[in-house]
């Protein structure tokens, strides 16, 4: 009996799809995967030095090559396996993906356009900026906002944790969130008035350095304000003394809250689909006991990609002999006016070092807080990546200083990462495959190493929900295999993302694919590829696609952008 029009396509899809179903039942035992939500975690592998060379008008330089550069660890040259130059900012082309039978319209290229590409989140030191410093830094900061491009998000972030925004392009969020910052003291007591006022600094030099000179200032400060007699020094040092261990205490706990919002601020941009930049606007602060831990931030930052560039909030700061008239008069002017400048170049040389350390810039000295601003909201037009590798290195925890300099004497300065900490383990391959992986799902870089096509699917159960299918179609005859017991082995990774309007990673799947394919598998039943699929459940919106696959035995990586449009 001959099948009506309707029918003979109905049949005819079901006979496909037996096939297909034949075809996987099949080669089930030679193609195997698993499916997990996507997670990471960062881990050291090689040692990469970010680099920007400028010339004398400080304008960076982008045409200089892998033998321009030398570059020694603790005096030692080293060779440089690992060169590249970016130009941060460079928008990746975003490809519309094939939206399925239950779609509209393809994304316009409006559409298309609106996806961000810039991340920029500004970090309030409110713990440590007074009052006056806050409010011009923060009138700056709402000027520089209010030219937000529409491929640019920002986010506004507080050391104290009180004040927080994440990434927007709303202007009046953004302005609303800077007019609610203000100093927030962790003690909660007014600086400046005590007695004996002792500083961060001055307690660091008293406790941890015993510098004799600096007790001696701070205890003829105490007998003044005390109103104690020569005979009473003792008395007078014992206060110091007891002054000066609450001041560590708070000094301490101050910059380790600091320093773990920072670290939290990294970890959130890091996962920011694009340019990733943070800008630190402070008057820097002290960290003693926490070298390992600014290593440490700085290495996370570099392998994220993440660029900090740094605002010393004071502008071009003066000191006034006897301190101001919030502060009481110092017994001792000449030596407290020396230690309070010390202090200040001490506290903005971590500022200089996150920058220098991660390819940034450290405004200073200069009170048009607005123009720095201006040139800190976007990364350097050009970014050197040194990477090599130490040879007969010992997992011992110690520091190594860098330092990277130019082929031949020139006029042209360079800014460079100033050390690192080796660390205390070997490093696990399969957790720099998994870090490699994640370096790629969250930028726009698109890679063409392995045979892989972007192809997404969407279907709506309800009108509040989705459900999206991000299809990876890999030919992978053109794969490399390692041959045991006559069959072709290779392991697959492969991630999908997707993005919200804002950038914001929404949901993942990371599937694994173990292949152990016969020749004859390999040769007559995959000329057409194999298709790998993940599904995720969404709200209706617009959404930036990623997809990244690896493989493992030729450690080659392909990385492809695509849109998605669910009304």
């Amino acid at each position: 009996m001959p099948f009506s029009q309707t029918g003979d396509c109905r049949v005819l899809r079901y006979f496909l799809l037996y096939l297909v179903a034949a075809a996987q039942t099949a080669n089930s035992q030679e193609i195997q995967s698993t499916e997990n939500p996507a997670t990471f975690k960062a881990r050291v592998n090689l040692v990469l030095v970010p680099v920007v060379v400028r010339d004398s008008q400080g304008r960076a330089i982008g045409d200089l090559r892998k033998e321009n550069f030398h570059l020694f660890d603790k005096g030692k040259p080293q060779e440089i396996v690992k060169f590249s130059v970016e130009k941060p900012g460079g928008r990746a082309a975003v490809q519309p993906t094939n939206p399925g039978t239950d779609a509209t319209d393809k994304p316009t290229a409006a559409e298309l356009a609106a996806f961000p590409e810039r991340f920029t989140a500004y970090l309030f030191d409110d713990i440590h900026l007074q009052f006056s410093d806050l409010a011009r830094i923060r009138d700056a900061a709402s000027r520089n906002l209010a030219s937000l491009e529409t491929t640019s998000r920002a986010a506004i972030f507080s050391t104290s944790g009180r004040t927080m925004l994440d990434f927007t392009d709303d202007r009046a969020k953004l302005n609303e969130t800077l007019l609610r910052l203000q100093p927030r003291s962790v003690s909660g007591l007014p600086t400046g008035m005590e007695c004996p006022n002792i500083t961060y600094y001055m307690a660091d030099l008293i406790q941890n350095k015993n510098d004799p000179q600096a007790l001696q200032a701070a205890a003829a400060d105490a007998m003044a304000c005390l109103n104690l007699s020569g005979a009473q020094i003792n008395v007078a040092q014992q206060a110091v003394r007891m002054a000066a261990s609450r001041a560590l205490t708070e000094g301490e706990t101050e910059s380790r809250i600091a320093l773990g919002v920072l670290k939290d601020v990294i970890r959130r941009i890091s996962v920011m689909p694009g340019q990733r930049t943070i800008v630190i606007l402070s008057p820097g602060f002290l960290t003693p006991f926490a070298e390992q831990d600014k290593t440490e931030l700085i290495d996370r930052a570099i392998r994220t990609n993440v660029i900090i560039n740094a605002v010393d909030a004071r502008g071009l700061y003066a000191f006034v002999p006897g301190g101001d008239a919030s502060q009481r008069m110092s017994a001792a002017p000449a030596l407290t006016m020396r230690y309070e400048s010390d202090a200040a170049l001490v506290e903005a040389d971590l500022l200089a070092e996150m920058a220098d350390g991660t390819g940034g810039t450290f405004f200073h000295n200069d009170n048009d807080l607005r123009e720095g601003l201006r040139r800190l909201a976007s990364a350097p037009e050009y970014v050197y990546t040194l990477g090599f590798s130490p040879q007969n290195l010992k997992l011992d925890g110690s520091f190594h200083r860098l330092k990277v300099t130019l082929e031949k004497p020139t006029k042209l300065s360079v800014q460079a990462r100033r050390g690192y900490f080796v660390p205390r383990h070997a490093v696990d391959p399969v957790e720099t495959a998994k870090q490699e992986i994640q370096e790629a799902l969250f930028s726009r870089e698109e890679m063409a190493d392995l045979p892989v096509e972007l192809h997404t699917q969407f279907f709506k159960p309800a009108s509040d929900s989705a459900k999206v299918t991000v299809v990876a179609r890999v030919d992978v005859r053109q794969l490399k295999y390692r041959k045991s017991e006559g069959l072709n082995h290779n392991e697959l990774t492969i991630v999908s993302a997707l993005f919200d309007r804002n950038g914001n990673f929404i949901t993942g799947i990371e599937k694994r694919v173990a292949m152990h394919l016969r020749d004859e598998t390999l040769e007559n039943k995959l000329r057409s590829g194999v298709t790998f699929k993940s599904n995720m459940d969404v709200k209706p919106g617009s959404y930036l696609v990623r997809l990244v696959v690896r493989d493992t035995e030729g450690q080659m990586m392909s990385a492809q952008n695509g849109a998605l449009e669910i009304p």
